[in-house]
């Protein structure tokens, strides 16, 4: 090579990387397997971190959006039912900013939700879950499942019907098709939005969990068959308020604690995340070390 074209190529090459910084150009980052942040961690293997909000308010999901959690979920089961607010919310946490600097669709934090039927209210749930999902969001929090049933059908609520050609037919698929709004908050095509909206892990390419909440003596009962339903992605006790009740004891009494432990040694057993509110740091610590792999806590702890 010449010295005088070795110089005519460097000088391109720098011509280039000045063209790449004026226009904000960069090397393409390796795309995720998941656009859902939490399936991404508990796909590998690592705990989910997450909050809890009723404040559905433009100031507060633009905060929510940037926060250090894997995820945050309204809470609608205690207040009202407000699907606008929650549409409004999941649109605001859209973070163009945070798309380009991270290259790719994924958002820093999902959106959950807790509704106000229990796993029971099938019929109430079959409507409400359309909607959500509709809207965008990333996973649904069932209140109160008692047994495999009724999570079966809570999931397929959650589930398109399958094509001829997936390998994930059962359980089958309930969802009414329409993800005009789900595909904008998501930042993809409707293609590409079918391929990601299944529950994980029964779809190993899913980014939708499906996660119930075991709150009676008869879910406690059943938590075993209920964490063997194909497409449960995490169960999740919170903080144990109904299943105090339901035991009939005070919430610190050890009943209680037996009963969480009963619950985590159902989740292990059969690989599933197991989710719980610690609301201090010696408390997540602790938790952590037990295996529970999704915790709730405060915002700042």
């Amino acid at each position: 090579m010449t010295k005088c074209l070795m110089t005519a190529m460097i000088a391109i090459a720098v011509l280039l990387a000045a063209f790449g910084a004026l226009t904000g150009s960069a090397p393409a980052q390796q795309a995720p397997v998941h656009l859902n942040p939490a399936v991404e961690k508990l796909a590998h293997g690592q705990p989910i971190i997450g909050t809890q909000t009723d404040d559905m308010s433009l100031q507060n999901c633009h905060s929510l959006s940037r926060m250090d959690f894997d995820y945050s979920y309204v809470d609608m089961e205690h207040g009202p039912l407000n699907l606008d607010g929650l549409a409004y919310c999941i649109a605001a946490m859209v973070d163009k900013a945070a798309i380009l600097k991270k290259g790719n669709a994924q958002p820093n934090v999902a959106l959950f939700a807790r509704f106000p039927p229990y796993g029971r209210d099938l019929q109430a749930n079959d409507w409400i879950v359309k909607q959500a999902l509709d809207m965008g969001l990333m996973g649904i929090i069932f209140n109160g499942v008692d047994n495999k049933e009724q999570m079966t059908r809570l999931v397929q609520y959650m589930r398109y019907p399958q094509q001829k050609t997936s390998k994930y037919q059962e359980p089958p698929g309930l969802r009414g098709y329409a993800p005009g709004n789900a595909t904008f908050a998501w930042g993809v095509s409707a293609a590409e939005y079918e391929k990601h909206a299944d529950v994980w892990p029964l779809n190993p390419e899913g980014d939708l969990l499906a996660i119930p909440m075991i709150e009676t003596t008869e879910g406690l009962k059943n938590v075993n068959e209920i964490a063997s339903v194909p497409g449960v992605g995490a169960i999740f006790l919170g903080a144990g308020g109904d299943l105090h009740q339901y035991l009939g004891v005070p919430q610190d009494s050890p009943e209680v604690e037996q009963a969480r432990q009963t619950i985590l040694a159902a989740c292990k057993a059969h690989n599933v995340a197991c989710g719980i509110t610690a609301l201090s740091k010696a408390d997540v610590d602790r938790r952590l070390k037990e295996g529970w792999k999704m915790i709730r806590t405060g915002r700042g702890e």
